[in-house]
């Protein structure tokens, strides 16, 4: 779930304190350690999910199990309040839209479009300074600094269990490990 791909992008945004003096986290901080998705997904797998085709109605149901179960992931309180950095991918609120004010933060590149979103812990609604808007685009792959709290979020295209409220979102430029 926390996988990161090779990583490139655009973003906006001032800050008045450096980016660096924030903690720098990874998506894996944001779910329990107890907390095995694994097994859930290889339950799908073994009812045979990756044989059916989209519109096959067993397909279709086990989805639906696999959304009710991430909208349950187990959130980290102790995050809360922490001001943080943190790498992921763009996906805005509405699609279609150029300045966001607002944005889905998400650990890997094609979450949330023609696949089901990922669990609500791997999910971040970020909500830039009063003012301004994030330039960017679908996928943008960006660095994210500021206050995290716990408190979801829904948006028709999927939930969030966290909320960053941003002092900066700049490019992120390299490449991640993968695991």
């Amino acid at each position: 779930m926390a996988a990161a791909f090779l990583l490139a992008g655009c973003g906006a945004g001032p800050s008045s304190e450096s980016a660096t003096d924030a903690e720098v986290i990874n998506w894996d901080i944001l779910m329990p350690p107890d907390w095995q998705p694994e097994d859930f997904l290889k339950g799908l797998e073994a009812e045979g999910i990756d044989e059916m085709g989209d519109e096959d109605p067993r397909a279709i149901a086990l989805m639906d199990q696999l959304k009710a179960e991430w909208a349950k992931a187990p959130l980290v309180a102790e995050v809360d309040g922490r001001r943080v950095r943190l790498v992921g991918f763009v996906v805005p609120v509405e699609l279609g839209v150029l300045e966001m004010p607002a944005f889905l933060l998400v650990p890997y590149f094609g979450a949330c479009i023609h696949t089901p979103p990922p669990p609500v812990n791997q999910t971040i609604y970020v909500v830039m300074p009063q003012g301004e808007v994030y330039p960017g685009a679908l996928f943008d792959t960006v660095w994210v600094t500021g206050t995290i709290h716990v408190l979801t979020n829904r948006s028709p295209l999927a939930a969030a269990g966290y909320r960053i409220d941003a002092e900066r979102v700049e490019p992120y430029e390299g490449e991640l490990e993968t695991p």
